[in-house]
């Protein structure tokens, strides 16, 4: 009994918040040692409900409890007591039913009008979590007049939640929370009613319940009995009620994930009971508050300095990450005796960490004080006495070092993460060698030197993820451990052949370092490989059809800025998961292998700068998901003579086809196929798309949007040449194209069209102007002649337009004054008469934009229009490009696979350079 005792407390536990009345509905029926009788016409509705509801046990991952997941309704049978089986509460005295707890028992269908269950009118708790009922609430559910807790969470149920159940006046606990992301919806008027009739309510929980029709002023009328408010991600919008903070009773509030919600935390010290904090995503304005037990407002801006500690003995986990506070860490906090989990990171908080402070917080398990400015020396032998410590991160504190005492003995047992990245470290420390139980080790950006030897490595038998980039290594003795997963040795200079790797490894980085000869045969081996990157070193040969060996797991392979050479192997014939494929920057030449056809989550190709010829490969159009398709600098020919059907390229974004030998007239059914140039998207709504990724993902990986302090979170739009990117920044020259890839960065808005530098001729076509969120386009430097098409006007986005060396003639159309973005303009080397157009960023523009056309005239230019002068003789102008014969090509810095994409894109004389926001 005392092991079944202690099992229900900690269920009790794990089901907070949403599972309150589960896990109490499961504590009653322990206790409950007599059986009363069941009556009948209560278990004849049970057993009418079961045979109405499916059973599908292959359905685990409806529950987040595993353990807690069995079908319970298997026990039900009419020759046992009803108040036997289990998930059956009934009462000792009438035998009726009270308590239903059908939560996670794999039930699949949907609620009729008339269902059985809706017969248990003295019903008092019905939990119906993690199951799958399709469909919508049916207000069958407001007959059940005494329940106290309903619990419908985690049911996929959809549609508008009815205001039937505002007549469940005595409930206590009502939870709809994660159903499918905002499928379920309270209008304004259901909200209304439950806020006025439900008096007795002190637990609410609608995460992810669509709220958007909902006022945040009208919180406040929710009973001030209220003790438990779970609203997150719930689509709220608006100035969020600081009374909601001061309710007598609130105990537990989450409102975190409402990215157009704002609002300040209170300026003075809070009366309420507040314990549990969760604001993370939504936009909170002001200084800290009082610690509380559970303290989450990662993400926001909140400023100012740390408050004192009221409540030292309760406060047991505090997560500040993320906001704009300054100052030191008060000295109140290294009295939190019962502290298991401290997360500081991402702050400008100063001042000298204090080792020997820090080992007073005895019970610690997790801190994280990394990207701040704390200075100091860290002694290791002061931090070890934290003996249940497992995961301590202290990077980009770049004034930070650690230190040992001399002939002291100390380890850290249970250590499973050390992170110490940016923080000068010139030597592994000594320690890790006892750290038995080290999973994930972060050196990167330091400056160790030297290798890697056995005895370095010795004690990391564990280790799963391993990060030594960006620092001087010169060599790799030998591969810690046998069951490395992530190995990360970027920028280091490492010499010699690329050495025999782990055949556990699933991402290997190895790119910028000085290794030679060929890939080696055991790369062959690595067949669980996700993320190959060998890109930026001197390696040779060709590439090793044996690749295709991992065709179940490869998701990008990165072999670019090489030396590799042959053909490109045939044997992308099964291969159902690769995303990115980048060998530009390389010798490889001959056809561009049609097997890439069978990897139809493809978005990145880059195979520029090589030998490659072959026609255009129009049979890529069958890939829906291929975004950036860069041809550039190879010997691709002949015309777009092909029949592209509407469907065509529906997500491409970029494509370059610079510095190839195409020829006859541009493909107007191709730019008509190009849906993803055409629609201008929302930069709010790509923010908060990135940020509810980067929220399920919880990862410090991911990196955050930066906005001006004076704007809310979740609102600001930080403005750049490429539209919205994470900590993104643009260049813009004219060189040429580069693209490189990097893991771990967000996909921006940018679209790109480049034929510059063939042999396109004709009319240039008017379906270029449908392309609305276009936001490049180069035609530089073809044999393009007519008129400029008006509907460039509608090109509301561009940014960048060179259609300099070419053949066009006519006037520059008045509608490009409509083009409010453009900033920068090459019309330059070509046939064009008459005035130039006024207004707008035409009022910006240098001669630079228009030389070499000899009958335009007014300003900027010279002459005048009506001039009587007769033109000058046509002088043939030559612009040298460094280390091109061709001149005028674009330089794009991208970096990008996977999770997303950052740009850095230069053109010409003029440089345009947008950091990031705020800073």
């Amino acid at each position: 009994m005392g092991k079944f005792v202690w099992l229900h407390q900690i269920l009790l536990v794990l089901l907070l918040p949403s599972g309150v009345d589960c896990s109490l509905s499961l504590s009653s029926s322990s206790l409950n040692y007599s059986t009363p009788l069941c009556l009948p016409e209560d278990s004849s509705a049970l057993l009418q409900f079961k045979n109405t509801i499916s059973i599908d046990d292959s359905g685990t991952g409806f529950c987040p409890y595993p353990f807690a997941s069995y079908s319970k309704t298997n026990s039900w049978n009419e020759s046992a007591n009803c108040c036997s089986w289990d998930g059956v509460t009934c009462d000792k005295v009438t035998g009726h039913v009270t308590g239903l707890n059908l939560s996670c028992s794999f039930l699949v269908g949907s609620f009729s009008e008339n269902s059985s269950l809706f017969r248990f009118q003295g019903l008092k708790r019905l939990n119906l979590a993690y199951n799958k009922f399709n469909g919508s609430i049916p207000s069958g559910f407001s007959q059940l007049v005494s329940l106290t807790h309903l619990n419908l969470s985690g049911c996929s149920l959809s549609g508008l939640v009815p205001s039937d159940i505002s007549l469940l006046s005595k409930l206590i606990s009502l939870d709809l929370s994660k159903n499918s992301y905002w499928d379920l919806e309270f209008d304004s008027r259901s909200f209304d009613k439950l806020m006025h009739n439900l008096s007795e309510l002190e637990n609410l929980f609608l995460d992810r319940v669509n709220m958007s029709d909902v006022l945040p002023s009208s919180l406040i009328n929710l009973t001030s009995s209220l003790k438990r408010l779970g609203l997150g991600n719930s689509e709220l919008q608006g100035e969020f009620p600081t009374e909601m903070f001061n309710l007598p009773y609130i105990e537990y509030l989450d409102i975190s994930s409402n990215f157009d919600l704002r609002g300040h935390l209170p300026r003075s010290n809070w009366s309420s009971p507040l314990t549990f904090l969760d604001l993370r995503f939504s936009g909170f304005k002001g200084s800290i508050p009082s610690a509380l037990e559970y303290l989450d407002l990662n993400r926001n801006r909140l400023t100012g300095p740390i408050n004192l500690i009221q409540k030292p003995n309760s406060v047991q986990q505090v997560f500040l990450a993320n906001n704009d506070i300054h100052g030191e860490i008060p000295s109140s906090f290294f009295d939190l005796a019962n502290l298991t989990q401290l997360d500081l990171s991402s702050n400008n908080l100063t001042g000298v960490i204090n080792s020997a402070m820090l080992s007073k917080l005895g019970n610690l398990e997790k801190l994280d004080l990394s990207s701040n400015n704390f200075s100091g020396v860290i002694k290791l032998d002061f931090l070890s006495k934290l003996k249940n410590l497992t995961t301590l991160d202290l990077s980009n504190n770049r004034l930070l070092s650690l230190s040992s005492s001399v002939g002291v003995n100390y380890s850290f047992q249970e250590l499973q993460t050390f992170s110490f990245s940016s923080c000068n470290v010139r030597q592994f420390p000594n320690f890790l060698r006892t750290a038995k139980k080290l999973r994930v080790l972060d050196l990167s950006f330091n400056k160790i030197h030297g290798s890697i030897s056995k005895w370095e490595s010795e004690g990391w038998e564990e280790l799963h993820s391993l990060n030594l980039s960006h620092n001087s290594l010169i060599s790799l003795e030998q591969f810690p451990g046998k069951h490395l997963e992530i190995l990360d040795l970027r920028s280091n200079k490492l010499r010699g052949p690329l050495p025999a790797s782990p055949p556990s490894l699933r991402e290997f980085f190895v790119s910028k370092n000085q290794l030679t000869g060929k890939i080696p045969p055991s790369i062959c081996n690595m067949t669980s490989l996700e993320i190959l990157d060998l890109s930026g070193n001197n390696l040779s040969g060709i590439i090793p059809a044996c690749l295709g060996n991992f065709s179940n797991s490869i998701s990008t392979i990165n072999l670019q800025k090489n030396n590799f050479h042959g053909k490109i192997p045939d044997y992308f014939v099964h291969n159902i998961l690769l995303t990115n494929l980048a060998l530009n920057d390389n010798q490889l030449e001959g056809l561009l292998p049609r097997s890439l056809i069978n990897c139809t989550l493809l978005r990145f190709l880059n195979l520029a700068n090589n030998k490659l010829r072959d026609t255009f490969p129009h049979w890529l159009d069958k890939l829906p998901n291929l975004r950036f398709l860069i041809l550039r600098y190879n010997r691709f020919h002949g015309p777009f003579n092909i029949s592209i059907v509407p469907s065509s390229f529906p997500s491409l974004q970029i494509i370059d086809l610079s510095q190839n030998e195409f020829s006859g007239v541009l493909p107007t059914k191709f730019f008509q196929s190009l849906e993803a140039m055409k629609v201008v998207k929302d930069e709010l709504e790509v923010t908060k798309a990135a940020l509810e990724v980067t929220m399920a993902a919880m990862t410090r990986s991911t990196p955050a949007i930066t906005c001006p302090p004076s704007e809310p979170y979740g609102k600001c739009r930080p403005r750049t040449f490429a539209s919205i990117g994470f900590d993104s920044f643009v260049k813009l020259t004219m060189k040429r194209l580069e693209i490189e890839l990097q893991l771990e960065k967000t996909l921006p808005g940018f679209t790109l069209i480049d034929f510059s530098n063939n042999r396109f001729s004709g009319r240039i076509p008017d379906a270029l102007g449908e392309l609305h969120a276009l936001l490049v386009l180069n035609l530089s430097h073809n044999n393009l002649n007519g008129s400029i098409p008006s509907s460039f006007g509608s090109m509301e986005a561009i940014e960048s337009l060179d259609l300099s060396w070419n053949k066009l003639g006519g006037r520059i159309p008045t509608q490009l004054t409509n083009l409010t973005f453009l900033e920068v303009l090459n019309l330059s080397q070509n046939n064009l008469i008459g005035p130039i157009p006024h207004g707008n960023q035409f009022d910006t523009f240098e001669n630079d934009s228009y030389s070499g056309n000899l009958a335009l005239c007014g300003l900027p230019l010279s002459k005048k229009c009506g001039d009587a002068k007769g033109p000058k003789p046509l002088t043939t102008v030559f612009v040298e490009d460094e280390g091109s014969a061709i001149p005028f090509i674009w330089d794009l810095a991208m970096m990008g696979y996977g999770c997303g994409l950052v740009l850095g894109l230069s053109m010409g004389y003029i440089v345009f350079t947008t950091g990031r926001p705020g800073g």
